[in-house]
């Protein structure tokens, strides 16, 4: 495999699925027909068993091979929707850091992505539905008892001269009474990174 070949295996398993169309608009943007070049090395990876597909939707999605998620999972559209977050705000500048789905001790905080980009920590919520007052509620104070907890003190990405907790992005459908907290929250919509980076200064 070429470089670009292993990038495309190493994000099929870091989002758990993508899209050809993600594929293309991530691996092969200054090709003249990306479409076209991304068919082409996504039948060969699949031949060659490094990735698998499902052709049940109109346009094939990938999987890493012996992946954890399933081909009919429900899941699918929000890892998707990951994904995209990801290739916008690329498109402005790609995050050191992006994890997806980190892991946080119990009752703590269980953020679609953690992520180091524009030289800040972030943690995303990807909305695909709309959430209660109750269920934002509850999110929320696990953020909160994450805060007072310290235990972000300890990440591996922390500057040793100066402690930062991440900024709280909430992506997607609806808007949420957020209330005052000790961090910073912000909610868009869409991505809409102009207005987040504007916030940020």
């Amino acid at each position: 495999m070429n470089a670009r070949d292993k990038a495309i295996v190493e994000d099929i398993q870091r989002f758990r699925v993508l899209s050809r169309d993600l594929i293309a608009d991530l691996h092969f943007q200054n090709v003249k027909n990306k479409v076209t070049a991304a068919n082409y090395v996504l039948k060969r990876l699949r031949r060659d068993n490094y990735i698998t597909s499902s052709d049940d939707r109109r346009q094939y999605i990938y999987f890493p091979v012996n992946g954890a998620i399933k081909k009919d999972s429900t899941k699918i559209p929000h890892f998707l929707m990951i994904a995209d977050f990801y290739k916008q705000i690329a498109q402005i500048e790609k995050p050191r850091v992006f994890f997806v789905e980190p892991k946080y001790s119990k009752g703590m905080p269980e953020p679609d992505v953690f992520m180091i980009w524009k030289g800040m920590p972030w943690h995303i919520e990807i909305q695909r539905s709309n959430y209660s007052d109750r269920q934002m509620k509850e999110k929320l104070t696990r953020y909160d008892h994450y805060f007072l907890s310290n235990e972000w003190h300890n990440e591996e990405w922390q500057r040793p001269d100066k402690k930062i907790f991440p900024y709280l992005w909430i992506s997607g459908v609806g808007k949420y009474a957020i209330g005052t907290r000790s961090y910073r929250v912000f909610q868009t919509d869409v991505v809409g990174m102009s207005e987040i980076i504007n916030k940020k200064r």
